[in-house]
């Protein structure tokens, strides 16, 4: 293999990958490295990449074999390749698979056909507890109802095991996707790529198939993945969502575009407590309890029914005390759906082992140019203090402090004022961390606002005139990160955020992404406090973008200088864009 200098890979030998940005071969290479590698940092000019177990052990659950991922590599590098990452390429996707959980005449056995690997994993600490007896040279019998617990003391101990014992069907339900969407009229079908997605989990119904996750953009439709996946198993469905709005629009999904009748399907949160063969509850009240010593007292609704699969939304938002009802579950189908595994706690691990590996993923970009999500043009804008007195009082804050004086910095109000103006006629989102800044913030715009404050029918009639377009400036705060339809809406700005939370970026880029008619172009703008600590931790948000082949346009602005929004120069760009319809199963 001879190796170019002019490629943009350097591949150092302790599993990190340095990427640069300027080179022409940058997307391509970004694009292979997604499959096997996380993005660690991304300045402007390297980007840089770690190659982890975890990451190797989702590219050998999609299907890559070591020599493709090596093969990737040489392609793009510069140099030589470190032997010793080579090695642990086959090592660690070697282990993927090695060991197995099988089930016969009722009972759960854990086989290798590595008699050695599986001697050596039996006296682990923290897999002995869930052993029984061994049968033979190459099996042991495993406690059958610690299913879930000993896939994740084997992911801890370095050792994926590939389940495949496989699932109880579940109580039997017709589910069958419509092909006119019953509330417009208008024709509906799965797309490809979302056909596909269904096809990785259910995997024609074999033990191969049936737990994993999705991974997809906001506004690509990952609930139309899910009701397709309902449709392939046929059984009654647990739903978890985030909150009691996406909730309700789960319902209105199912009901839109399946056969499903309201009879059918059951509310279970803090106003309704149904069960029905389609129920859909929130990760608020499984994780609800009079104290912090009590029990989670709503847990038992993993068991109330019946289930032949259970449906995590935005499974990388799955509270930690959920993972013990899930590791008690592993006998039911599991579909994980995301726009991104990174969480914030550092628990991948028990997302891979307990709901299952990455099933499916395709780059935010590719469907971007696909036009089945806007083209995002993402700014940020960096502002000074508005005055030295502020400054001073950052300057001599308590570290615990400095964040919040950054984000609500009153400079910030001026640079909202500008791109509203600039921005007049579009549907905004300005969205923000703190209230007292968002109180300002709405009285100044006359725009309305949305908090945890506001009543959940109030909420409703505002998201829903935000839709029709008779409030066309709507002011939120975090309770709309998650799950919100609100399909026509093209501009957000966000004014303060959660530190660094690369969730949070995603979550808010993807309020504004679903395809729009005509002209399919939004706007991202992030307006930080510049020398601070409310930057450092926009340069970690926005990890996230990067990820997905977005770059960041950062913008200096004094005090008292007009900002100029980048949407003219966007849309005298975009003449192509307006001719392009939205795409059928959105």
């Amino acid at each position: 293999m001879s190796y170019n200098p002019k490629n943009p890979l350097i591949v150092q030998s302790d599993r990190t990958v340095l990427l640069e940005t300027a080179n022409e071969k940058f997307e391509e290479a970004r694009d292979a490295l997604s499959i096997f590698a996380e993005l660690v940092k991304s300045p402007e000019h390297i980007h840089t990449y770690k190659v982890s177990p975890l990451s190797l052990w989702n590219a050998a659950a999609l299907g890559y074999e070591p020599a493709e991922i090596k093969e990737q590599l040489e392609a793009y590098s510069k140099y030589p390749l470190p032997g010793n990452l080579l090695t642990d390429i086959d090592e660690f996707m070697s282990r993927y698979g090695r060991l197995k959980l099988v089930a016969e005449d009722d009972d759960l056995y854990l086989v290798s056909e590595d008699e050695a690997l599986l001697e050596e994993i039996s006296r682990q600490r923290k897999v002995e507890p869930y052993l029984l007896d061994r049968v033979d040279r190459q099996r042991f019998r495993v406690v059958k109802d610690q299913r879930g617990f000993i896939k994740h003391a084997l992911i801890t101990v370095g050792y994926p095991v590939e389940d495949l014992a496989g699932y109880v069907k579940g109580e039997e339900l017709e589910v069958e996707l419509r092909e006119e969407m019953k509330a417009t009229g208008d024709p509906f079908a799965l797309r490809e790529y979302q056909e596909e997605a269904v096809g990785a989990f259910w995997a024609g119904g074999t033990v191969k198939g049936g737990s994993g996750a999705i991974v997809l953009p906001c506004g690509a439709g990952k609930t139309i993945v899910a009701l397709g996946a309902m449709e392939a198993v046929g059984a009654h469905t647990l739903i978890l969502t985030t909150n009691i709005t996406a909730l309700r629009q789960w319902r209105d999904e199912i009901l839109d575009k399946t056969n499903l009748t309201e009879e059918q399907i059951g509310e279970y949160s803090g106003e309704v407590k149904e069960i029905k063969p389609v129920t859909i509850t929130t990760y608020q009240i499984l994780t609800y309890r009079k104290t912090k010593e009590s029990e989670f007292i709503h847990f038992d609704v993993f068991n109330q029914g019946n289930w032949g699969l259970v449906i995590y939304d935005e499974v990388h938002l799955l509270p930690a005390p959920v993972f013990r009802a899930v590791a008690n579950i592993q006998s039911r189908r599991r579909l994980g759906l995301t726009a991104t595994l990174v969480r914030e706690d550092g628990k991948e691990e028990e997302v891979f082992s307990l709901i299952g590996p990455k099933k499916y993923d395709v780059p935010w970009r590719v469907l971007e140019k696909q036009g089945f999500i806007a083209t995002a043009t993402c700014s940020e804008l960096r502002v000074p203090f508005a005055d030295d007195d502020l400054r001073l009082e950052y300057a001599l804050a308590e570290q615990r402090q400095k964040y919040k004086i950054a984000a609500t910095n009153r400079a910030k109000l001026d640079v909202l004022e500008d791109l509203l103006e600039q921005h007049e006629g579009d549907n905004v989102m300005i969205i923000g961390q703190y209230l007292d800044q968002l109180d300002d913030i709405a009285e100044r715009t006359g725009a309305p606002l949305i908090t945890g404050r506001t009543k959940q029918d109030q909420r409703e009639v505002l998201y829903e005139k935000f839709r029709s377009g008779d409030v066309p400036v709507l002011v939120v705060s975090k309770v709309a990160n998650f799950a919100v339809d609100l399909p026509d809406a093209n501009v957000a700005i966000q004014v303060s955020g959660t530190f660094g939370s690369r969730q949070e970026e995603a979550q808010r880029l993807g309020r504004i992404l679903r395809p729009k008619e005509g002209r399919n172009d939004a706007f991202f703008y992030s307006v930080v406090t510049k020398d601070t600590n409310e930057q450092d931790y926009a340069n970690r948000r926005q990890l996230f973008l990067t990820e997905q082949g977005y770059r960041y346009q950062i913008e200096m602005v004094e005090l008292g200088e007009k900002v100029e929004a980048v949407a003219p120069k966007r849309r005298e760009s975009s003449e192509d864009a307006a001719a392009q319809e939205k795409p059928t199963g959105s």
